[in-house]
């Protein structure tokens, strides 16, 4: 029955929000129109026609334009407010149905090869609203990143690491965030990097005032190295950097 009533109350939001999407650009604010697409070709125009100072400003300005323009709009406040409306009925509907689970404990010695084990470690770093990380500057024990953050600038050094044999992960997921990434030249990359907004410098292929991109570069013998790094970071606004050291 929550399940039904869960996927009535998406229909009614996402109808709701669509009637309320046309009559505010059609009816209460036809200049919404205007400024959206004014907004977009200033980030269109600054990318593909204008360079240097010129080009830089007329970005950030549009992009400015543009998330003010979507804040200010009834429709999205009212989908923020829905979605805030779900989470609410959804921790009522947890708390009412907590189910609480009991161990069976069987009348059985375990030798010690049947006994689970496992070592838990410190992570170099740790999921952050507002933080900055960094490696130290002196050799350091490795071991795989999995962070994500709200605003966070991220500096990992790897030339001061040993790291195992097989494929070593990191992965950074940012709101708003720089990222710079240093690599060995004996080292084989494989970077995936997402962002809505910003600019990357990876190996040599460099873009300033990047919208809505994926890059995905690998070295050539990737697959043949016995010690190999992935990298995969996704940014809504930010800067990436990797380069060999």
């Amino acid at each position: 029955m929550f399940q039904q009533l869960k996927d009535n109350y998406a229909k009614w939001v996402i109808g709701i929000g669509g009637f309320l999407l046309l009559l505010e650009l059609f009816v209460f604010n036809p200049g919404l129109i205007f400024s959206l697409l004014v907004s977009v070709g200033m980030i269109y125009f600054a990318k593909k026609s204008l360079k240097g100072l010129m080009g830089k400003i007329l970005f950030w300005l549009g992009l400015l334009i543009l998330i003010v323009s979507i804040l200010n709009m009834i429709t999205v406040k009212f989908l923020l407010f829905s979605v805030l409306v779900y989470f609410f009925i959804q921790l009522i509907h947890n708390k009412k149905n907590t189910t609480v689970i009991e161990p069976v404990i069987k009348d059985k010695i375990m030798n010690s090869e049947e006994e689970a084990s496992y070592i838990k470690k410190k992570p170099l770093f740790t999921n952050a609203l507002l933080n900055r990380n960094s490696t130290p500057n002196h050799v350091y024990e490795w071991d795989d990143i999995n962070i994500q953050c709200g605003v966070n600038d991220t500096k990992i050094d790897l030339s001061y690491t040993v790291l195992p044999e097989g494929e070593t992960v990191i992965t950074i997921r940012n709101i708003i965030g720089n990222v710079k990434l240093f690599i060995p030249y004996d080292m084989e990359v494989n970077i995936n990097h997402s962002l809505l907004f910003g600019s990357y410098r990876i190996l040599g292929e460099t873009e300033e005032n990047a919208f809505n991109k994926n890059i995905s570069i690998k070295t050539s013998e990737y697959h043949q190295a016995n010690t190999r790094v992935k990298i995969l970071t996704s940014f809504v606004l930010g800067s990436l950097e990797v380069k060999r050291v």
